[in-house]
C-alpha cells in the first residue's frame, strides 16, 4: 500500500475515536477482562461459515521502519518508496520475526504490535494503516499484543504496551502519539532497583527483564508482569506491579516470592528466596471487574529443573493468586504444582466462568495450564468446585533434590492432555515411525512413566506434558450459553536429563546433552500414539468432557492416517453464532468448529502457521470479521514464515 505521511494524518482524523463502548468490539486480549473470549456476534454460523473468504491482508513488514531509526514520517515515506519500486513484503532488511499477537478492536480502530518494532492502528474494514508508532531503541514490543484503556472522561483513551527490554509505553489511541503526562513523555522504565536487584559485577550483563504479553488494565490502573531469566537461579524479581495509568506512578506491588515476615516465606528453606528469579507472570492476568479481584498466574522458580537450592513448596511459584485489584493485597491462592521442577508455569489466562450446581450459580475461575490438568475454583474464595486430592508422585533420583511427595489432582475433569506413557503407547502410525521411536527409546535407555516424573540423574526421561505444556499460554474460552470451557491441548513430550555441572557453576547440575522434543525431528512426528493435539469442551456444570476432536493434520503421513492432531500454540475464541475459531497448529490451517458438537465445519490454509489467538469484531459496514496473525516460527519453530495479518468475512 502506498501511504504518505499526509495521508496517514488524514486517515487518523477520519477515524476519530468516539467515546462509547461497543460489545461487538474486541478491546482486550480475552475480549473482556475476565478472559472469556466470547463474542456476541452471530453473523457467521455453522451454516454459512464455509463461505468465509479473505477480506483483506495486512503485511506487518510494510510498516517496519528502515534502518537508521527514521522518524515516523520518514519511515512512512521510505515504505512508500519501496512499494513504488515493487518491493514485496519480505524485501526488508529487518529480517523475519515471529508474532503471537492478537489485535484489539476498540472505538473504530484495530490495534496491533508487530515484530518489526512498531505498533500500528488499522482501518478494520480494509486493513489500511491509520497511524504507526516506531518503538525507539532495538527492543521489540511485546509479541502477544497491546492493551487498551478507554479513558476516564478527563484523559483520552490509550494504547499501552511493554517491550522486551522492560519499558512500558502509553500512546494516544486516536493518534499514536506518546501520552505526555504518563511517566517520562509516555515511557515508563520498569527496570527499577526494586526488581532488578544488585548491580551486575564488572563484565557481567544486567539481569534480563521485559514484557512478552500485554499488561492488564483495571479502572485507572495498568498492571504489569514480566519475563525474567530461567537460568541462573538468581536475578531479576518476578513481582507484579500496578501503576496509575494517567501518571505512571507506582500504586502497589505484589511480591511473587514472599520476603521475611510475609505469608508464604516459610515455604523457602533458609534464605533460598533471596534474590531468586522466576516466579513471574509472563502470560496473562484477568479480572473480576464487579468484585475488584485480579487473578495472577505465576510461573516456576529459576532454575525450573532442579530445586535442591530451594527446598520447600516455594510459594507463589506455579500458583494462582487472587489479589485486591485496588491494593494488591492477597485474597487467596491455590498452588497447582508444589516445588516445580518441570517448568509447568501457569501462564494461560485464568478464565472467569459461571458454574450452575444445585440450583445455584457459582462464580468460578477455570485454569488450564502446562500440567495438562484443569482446575475449577470458586473465584471469590479459591475453594475447589470439584474435589481436589493430593496424590503421591515419583521421587527424584538427583542427589540433593527434594521433590514434593504429592501433587494436587482434580477429580473432575479428567486430564486434558497426556500426563504419562508406557512402552505400549509408542507410536505405530507407520512401521517406519514405530521403528524409529523404538530405537530412539532403547538406544538412549529412556525412562517412561509419570505423571510428574522428575528429570533423571544421568538417565534420560520422557516427560508428559513437555515444556510446551498440555496447555500453553493460549488457554481456553468460555461459552456462557452452553457452559462449555473450550480449550486446545497438545501431547509433545520433552526428552531430558540432569548431569553434573562443571566446577564453579551456579548450580551442581545442568541439562544433559540429549534435550529436545520426543519426536522424529525430520518428519516432526511424535513418538507416542496419536492424537498429538486436540480441541475439547468441558461442561463446567458437571466437570465432564463433552466432546473432543483431533486438532490438525499430519500432511506427510499416508492418506487415511493424517487425522492425528498436531502440536499447537495459540488459543480459541467462541461466538454467539455457534462457532469456535482456532488456528494454533503447526499444519498452517485456520479452522472453525461447531461449538455444540466439536465438528469441524471450515478450514483454510494460511501463508504460515498462526501461533496466535484470533479475534472477531463488527465493522462499520455491518460485516463480522475474524482476524488472525500468521507468521510461523514460535516455540514450535514452524518452518514456513510470513508477516501476514488476515481478516476473513462473508462475501
Amino acid at each position: 500500500m502506498r501511504t504518505t505521511a499526509l495521508a496517514l494524518g488524514l486517515l487518523a482524523a477520519a477515524y476519530a475515536i468516539p467515546t462509547h463502548a461497543d460489545p461487538t468490539d474486541w478491546p482486550t486480549y480475552g475480549h473482556d477482562a475476565g478472559g472469556g473470549r466470547f463474542s456476541p456476534l452471530a453473523q457467521i454460523t455453522p451454516g454459512n461459515v464455509a463461505r468465509l473468504q479473505p477480506a483483506w491482508t495486512y503485511h506487518m513488514k510494510d510498516s517496519a521502519p528502515p534502518p537508521g531509526g527514521a522518524t515516523s514520517a520518514g519511515a512512512d515515506a521510505a515504505t512508500a518508496q519501496r512499494e513504488a519500486e515493487g518491493a514485496g513484503p519480505f524485501h526488508s532488511t529487518t529480517g523475519f520475526s515471529a508474532s503471537e499477537a492478537t489485535p484489539l478492536m476498540a472505538e473504530g480502530l484495530l490495534f496491533l504490535s508487530t515484530p518489526y518494532h512498531t505498533v500500528v492502528a488499522l482501518q478494520p474494514e480494509t486493513g489500511k494503516i491509520v497511524w504507526r508508532f516506531d518503538v525507539p531503541g532495538s527492543a521489540q514490543p511485546s509479541l502477544r499484543g497491546v492493551e487498551y484503556w478507554p479513558g476516564d472522561g478527563h484523559n483520552r483513551s490509550e494504547i499501552i504496551f511493554g517491550t522486551r527490554d522492560g519499558r512500558l509505553f502509553a500512546l494516544e489511541a486516536k493518534t499514536g502519539k506518546p501520552v505526555i503526562g504518563f511517566a517520562q513523555s509516555g515511557v515508563l522504565d520498569l527496570k527499577t532497583p526494586a526488581v532488578m536487584g544488585a548491580s551486575p559485577a564488572p563484565g557481567e550483563r544486567a539481569a534480563p527483564y521485559g514484557m512478552t504479553s500485554p499488561p492488564l488494565v483495571f479502572r485507572n490502573l495498568v498492571i504489569t508482569g514480566a519475563g525474567v531469566q530461567e537460568f541462573p537461579a538468581l536475578g531479576a524479581s518476578g513481582d507484579v506491579r500496578a501503576w496509575d495509568v494517567r501518571t505512571g506512578k507506582l500504586v502497589w506491588t505484589f511480591h511473587s516470592i514472599p520476603g521475611p515476615g510475609e505469608f508464604g516465606h516459610q515455604t523457602w528453606q533458609g534464605d533460598s528466596s533471596k534474590a531468586r528469579s522466576g516466579v513471574n507472570n509472563w502470560g496473562f492476568m484477568t479480572a473480576d471487574v464487579k468484585r475488584g479481584i485480579v487473578y495472577i498466574p505465576f510461573g516456576a522458580p529459576s532454575w525450573d529443573r532442579y530445586g535442591g537450592d530451594r527446598i520447600g513448596d516455594n510459594l507463589f511459584s506455579t500458583t494462582l493468586v487472587a489479589v485486591d485489584a485496588v491494593t494488591g493485597k492477597r485474597l487467596w491462592h491455590f498452588q497447582l504444582v508444589h516445588h516445580d521442577i518441570w517448568d509447568f508455569d501457569l501462564e494461560a489466562p485464568p478464565t472467569l466462568v459461571a458454574v450452575k450446581r444445585g440450583g445455584k450459580t457459582i462464580p468460578a475461575v477455570a485454569l488450564a495450564s502446562k500440567s495438562g490438568l484443569l482446575f475449577l475454583l470458586d473465584r471469590v474464595t479459591g475453594k475447589p468446585i470439584y474435589p481436589i486430592e493430593e496424590r503421591a508422585v515419583p521421587a527424584s533420583s538427583t542427589p540433593g533434590e527434594h521433590a514434593a511427595q504429592t501433587q494436587p489432582f482434580p477429580s473432575r475433569p479428567e486430564p486434558l492432555a497426556r500426563i504419562s506413557m508406557t512402552r505400549a503407547d509408542v507410536a505405530d502410525v507407520t512401521p517406519d515411525l514405530k521403528a524409529y521411536c523404538d530405537a530412539f527409546i532403547a538406544n538412549n535407555n529412556m525412562d517412561l512413566g509419570g505423571p510428574y516424573l522428575p528429570a533423571g540423574f544421568n538417565r534420560v526421561t520422557v516427560n508428559f506434558p513437555g515444556t510446551l505444556g498440555g496447555v500453553n499460554w493460549g488457554g481456553g474460552a468460555f461459552d456462557p450459553r452452553l457452559g462449555f470451557f473450550i480449550v486446545n491441548t497438545q501431547d509433545l513430550a520433552q526428552v531430558q536429563s540432569l548431569v553434573p555441572a562443571a566446577p564453579g557453576a551456579p548450580l551442581p547440575y545442568r541439562q544433559g546433552p540429549l534435550f529436545g522434543r520426543f519426536w522424529q525431528e525430520s518428519a516432526r512426528l511424535p513418538c507416542q500414539k496419536p492424537p498429538w493435539g486436540r480441541l475439547l469442551a468441558v461442561d463446567v456444570n458437571n466437570g465432564r468432557i463433552v466432546w473432543q476432536t483431533p486438532l490438525g493434520v499430519s500432511d506427510n503421513l499416508p492418506e487415511g492416517k493424517q487425522e492425528t492432531g498436531r502440536p499447537n500454540i495459540g488459543g480459541a475464541i467462541v461466538t454467539a453464532g455457534g462457532l469456535v475459531f482456532i488456528a494454533a497448529t503447526d499444519d498452517g490451517r485456520f479452522r472453525a468448529f461447531d461449538s455444540k458438537t466439536g465438528k469441524e465445519v471450515w478450514a483454510t490454509k494460511l501463508a504460515a502457521s498462526a501461533h496466535a489467538t484470533p479475534m472477531t469484531y463488527q465493522g462499520r459496514d455491518g460485516r463480522q470479521y475474524v482476524v488472525i496473525v500468521s507468521t510461523g516460527g514460535s516455540f514450535l519453530n514452524s518452518p514456513i514464515v510470513s508477516d501476514a495479518v488476515t481478516a476473513y468475512a462473508l462475501p
